[in-house]
């Protein structure tokens, strides 16, 4: 991947030591790699280990004195031929699907026609909320592409989605994501897994041991090919398909 600029922002959260493991691999595969911290990323990470993996300056102030109008936002946009936000909170997330630029990071976003990808991390009351589902359908109706979150055991104590995907798979997604995937171009494929319940009554009802591992397995290798995926799922604990332009129906367990 020589040649690839990657613009990494780091947002607010536990999940922020992942981002150094996720730049150390980028820059392995041979990306170029800048990182912008949020303010409150700053709380969790040290700039000088990213700029210690990355190999470059960190970025955190919207306005610079050391380049040209002090612009900096323009520079890295016009740089950056991929973004990645790594982890992306709630609050980032709905500032991006709203057009709000109050902080660099969010203003490289705007200003940049570079290809974003969003790792969302956040406690899996805020994921499931309704405002941040509007949010992400917005930005996946742009063409955003979301990888992950996953499910599992949180730093809060909480047990669901909202944990940031593991700096490995990301890479895997990224790699998948960039390449012209055209077999199934065009073609729509309409995937049931996970367990199915029947009412018998108001309190009991039939269902089987479906996991959905097949069916969401299915679904993912589909979508990377290039198809247009809905998943119709039932009750399931594996994690979520890649990115909501699969149309989930029920992807969490309720």
């Amino acid at each position: 991947m020589s040649g690839k600029n990657i613009l990494l922002g780091v947002t607010g959260g536990i999940s922020a030591y992942k981002s150094l493991e996720l730049t150390r691999l980028l820059k392995e595969w041979g990306y170029s790699v800048r990182v912008v911290m949020t303010q409150h990323a700053q709380a969790f990470v040290t700039l000088l280990s990213f700029q210690a993996l990355s190999g470059n300056p960190v970025h955190t102030e919207l306005m610079d004195e050391s380049i040209n109008h002090g612009m900096r936002h323009i520079e890295l946009a016009k740089w950056a031929s991929m973004i990645i936000i790594a982890p992306a909170s709630a609050n980032v997330i709905a500032k991006i699907a709203h057009g709000i630029a109050d902080d660099l990071l969010t203003t490289v976003c705007l200003a940049s026609r570079a290809k974003l990808f969003i790792a969302p991390s956040m406690n899996k009351e805020m994921w499931e909320n309704a405002a941040t589902q509007e949010n992400i359908a917005k930005l996946c109706a742009r063409g955003i592409e979301f990888i992950g979150p996953e499910s599992g055991l949180q730093a809060c104590g909480d047990d669901g989605f909202g944990r940031m995907t593991e700096p490995e798979e990301i890479i895997s997604r990224l790699h998948h994501k960039t390449k012209e995937n055209t077999f199934w171009k065009n073609k729509k494929i309409m995937i049931t897994a996970g367990a199915t319940r029947e009412g018998i009554d108001l309190v009991r009802f039939i269902s089987n041991k479906s996991s959905g591992k097949m069916g969401y397995a299915l679904a993912d290798a589909a979508y990377l090919l290039g198809a247009q995926v809905t998943v119709i799922s039932g009750e399931t604990n594996q994690n979520q398909p890649q990115c909501h332009q699969l149309h989930l129906k029920q992807p969490r367990i309720q």
